[in-house]
């Protein structure tokens, strides 16, 4: 298993001899306006250019999942980018409907005992904040990829830490998580997506498995830096069990 960062929370996964990719947020910088309500209301999104050409992050997917249909994490340069033919994995009907009027016509909705091509692709649910946040932020999922050549990934998407990630945790025991760490907020609702206390509680509920934390310093309403993490999971101890990638980075899991 080879897994790679692009941006954000777009990934480039290969597993069992096939090549995924998750949440493809495609735009050059700046070509977005802030997300409102929020911090850094003077810079564009993304906030930070692609580490690659957009025709090698794309070349020779197999299939592309789509988490959710947020801007960062579906764009329009996604869109027009991507064949139309191509494999696409979204989380329910609406979704589905959504990105098949775009033109996409191989669209399949993500259940409990998905199979693409010999890979086990369960949906797992996520929580987009905590209390009232929830109804604006809508529907999201993860992903747990699973094949007898591989070890267990668990892509957990746009959520915070609650207790259906600790049963996915608990359920499938992933050798591989991926995290959506950077503690993005609006001004009022409190967290997003995972801050440091969430990715911690993911150590102590898989502290065999290494964690990669994703979705950084991209758009314009994070709160967490890479920095502040890495100095975090030194000062609890944590530091080989969490990877903190760069834009471009990958790690392989053999």
């Amino acid at each position: 298993m080879k897994i790679q960062l692009i941006r954000n929370a777009t990934l480039v996964v290969q597993y069992a001899n096939k090549k995924f990719l998750i949440d493809p947020f495609l735009a050059e910088k700046g070509a977005y306006p802030a997300f409102p309500n929020s911090l850094r209301q003077d810079q564009r999104n993304p906030l930070v250019q692609l580490p690659m050409p957009t025709n090698k992050i794309i070349d020779q997917v197999d299939a592309v999942i789509v988490t959710h249909l947020h801007l960062d994490h579906w764009d329009e340069v996604a869109k027009e980018v991507l064949p139309k033919e191509i494999k696409m994995f979204v989380q329910n009907d609406d979704d589905a409907k959504e990105i098949q009027n775009a033109g996409f016509h191989n669209v399949e909705v993500l259940e409990e005992n998905t199979v693409f091509e010999g890979i086990h692709l369960t949906k797992t649910k996520g929580e987009h904040g905590r209390g009232d946040i929830l109804k604006l932020a809508g529907l999201v999922c993860g992903i747990v990829f699973r094949h007898q050549s591989e070890k267990t990934l668990y892509v957990a998407g746009d959520t915070v830490w609650y207790d259906g990630v600790q049963d996915v945790i608990e359920t499938y025991h992933p050798d591989i998580i991926v995290v959506n760490g950077g503690d993005n907020q609006f001004l009022e609702g409190g967290s997003l997506v995972m801050g440091k206390d969430d990715i911690y509680e993911v150590c102590k509920a898989a502290p065999h498995a290494k964690i990669i934390s994703v979705h950084m310093e991209a758009v314009n309403h994070w709160t967490l830096s890479r920095n502040e993490l890495k100095g975090f999971i030194i000062e609890k101890g944590i530091s080989s069990n969490v990877l903190v990638p760069d834009d471009g980075d990958s790690y392989l899991f053999e």
